[in-house]
């Protein structure tokens, strides 16, 4: 999804959002006209009380406010129904707009966010740990033995590890907290105002919760926002924390 792709999008959220603001200002005018009319029939009445009803010239006075009245209830009536139009157009853009969101944005497997999504996120959440207090770390996770998964028990087997690892993922992050699904079996992930011993804690229990879930481990490489850094240079310093870290699981099995 390139920048100019989103702002499109971001436009027709706004287009959608001006079209209820129209509405609810047909409705202010359809109430006003209501008024008017109410006003029209009341002078009517007035009038008709005060006056004699065979004065020809009052008669035709009072026939032309009645009908002023009544165009003013129907002008109205048709503001309404433009109003209500509006309303339903704006619903159905909203509704095709998330749509196509979550199409362009959001892996459809793990309903994480795809590669040029995460990095625009992961480049935000850089911008708002620099204006806050600085801190973030970027975790690369990548799921250990997915391969051998998909070849023992299928790859319906494969995309139920791939899935519970989001969804241990999502129960440990805040719910701003960025989750990329980077390439097959990896994933990017951004912790804000977070420091490493603190990310590496979660890690821990998200490892934990996959291998119950889904009876596959992952490597997990974790480095900290540092001066100068870009979403780029951040997600390859934790790529290749992860390499070193699954190593060490290969050393040790």
């Amino acid at each position: 999804m390139t920048i100019n792709r989103y702002a499109n999008r971001q436009a027709r959220a706004i287009a959608a959002s001006d079209r209820d603001l129209t509405a609810t200002r047909r409705d202010d005018v359809a109430a006003a006209r209501d008024e008017a009319g109410r006003a029209r029939d009341a002078r009517v009445g007035t009038l008709a009380d005060a006056l004699d009803q065979t004065n020809g010239a009052m008669t035709k006075q009072l026939f032309r406010l009645g009908l002023e009245a009544a165009s003013d209830r129907a002008r109205a009536a048709e503001d309404r129904q433009r109003a209500a139009a509006d309303r339903a157009n704006a619903a159905r853009e909203k509704v095709g707009l998330e749509d196509a969101l979550r199409s362009a944005h959001l892996d459809e497997l793990t309903g994480a966010y795809r590669r040029e999504m995460g990095r625009l996120a992961l480049t935000q959440e850089i911008d708002r740990a620099r204006r806050a207090d600085g801190r973030l770390v970027v975790a690369f996770v990548d799921v250990d033995g997915l391969k051998e998964l998909n070849d023992r028990e299928g790859h319906a087997a494969g995309d139920r590890a791939l899935q519970a690892v989001v969804r241990a993922i999502r129960k440990r992050l805040r719910s701003f907290d960025p989750i990329t699904r980077y390439g097959g079996d990896e994933f990017v992930c951004g912790l804000g105002s977070t420091d490493l011993a603190e990310a590496g804690h979660r890690f821990e229990t998200i490892a934990d919760a996959v291998m119950v879930d889904a009876n596959v481990g992952i490597s997990v490489g974790l480095v900290a926002l540092g001066t100068g850094d870009t979403a780029d240079q951040l997600t390859e310093r934790a790529d290749a924390a992860m390499l070193e870290v699954k190593a060490q699981h290969h050393a040790r099995s």
